[in-house]
């Protein structure tokens, strides 16, 4: 895993993910990142981007609607189909 973001939680402290796979659906970016640096048991995440065209950095949330995650969870299983990774819902 190369690629890191930080992220700011409601704390005001800095949380790392590492990006296992990024998509787009519907006009909308989608990334699955992991707390775990290592090939570790770590958890997993789907983050959108809901950043703004004036925003300077990018801005995602945790998607939480359970439609929606399922949708894009099915999409990223088949992106790391042949990847050394296990997704669990």
């Amino acid at each position: 895993m190369e690629e890191k973001i930080i992220m700011t939680d409601e704390n005001g402290e800095t949380v790392e993910f590492y990006v296992l796979e990024e998509t787009r659906i519907h006009g909308k970016n989608y990334l699955l990142v992991t707390d775990a640096e290592e090939e570790d048991d770590g958890e997993c995440y789907i983050l959108k981007d809901m950043s703004g065209d004036t925003d300077e950095e990018a801005v995602y949330e945790f998607v939480e609607n359970e439609g929606e995650l399922e949708g894009v969870f099915r999409i990223f299983s088949e992106l790391l189909g042949d990847a050394d990774v296990d997704l669990e819902m």
